[in-house]
């Protein structure tokens, strides 16, 4: 199994973030190449990969806060299918966000106790089909607003205190 070219594992592989009084999380990028959709308007592709997979990661990391002192949230994304599509416009490449260019992620994950044992798992599939439509608390401008929005409704319906404690 490829996970990434040799010269961006240090970069995508393991990003662990918390604090002595929260979880941890550690996200790795499976195949990202493959993915469905993480195109940049005109931005750098690679600049652009590297930009969204760490604000995911920060996201993953900020959510894991949440958990418990010893907790470890590892988290395997397979694809990615980012709101709206990439599209010509005057000469230029933009995203266009549509209600039928639904924002979706897939990915595995693990939560780890302290003393290395499984407290949970599974694979997860998420989209929303309904994203133009739901409110949040986000900044409907800010990075990934759709994609946050879904991974934090997945986090609270699974992370809930009597299933992580």
């Amino acid at each position: 199994m490829k996970i990434l070219k040799i010269s961006l594992i240090p970069f995508f592989l393991l990003t662990t973030i918390g604090s002595a009084t929260a979880g941890e999380s550690e996200v790795i990028w499976t195949e990202p190449d493959k993915y469905t959709d993480v195109r940049s308007g005109n931005e750098n592709r690679k600049h652009f990969k590297e930009r969204i997979f760490k604000n995911f990661e920060k996201h993953f990391a900020k959510l894991s806060e949440k958990l418990p002192e010893g907790k470890t949230l590892k988290i395997n994304v397979t694809n990615v299918d980012l709101a709206g599509d990439v599209r010509f416009s005057s000469m230029q490449q933009v995203r266009i966000v549509k209600d039928i260019y639904i924002p979706r992620i897939e990915f595995s994950y693990e939560l780890i106790n302290t003393d290395k044992s499984i407290a949970a798992s599974g694979d997860v599939d998420l989209k929303d089909m309904g994203f133009m439509t739901s409110s949040s608390s986000y900044k409907s401008n800010s990075v990934l607003y759709y994609e946050k929005r879904m991974i934090d409704k997945w986090f609270k319906n699974t992370f809930v205190p009597d299933k992580i404690d």
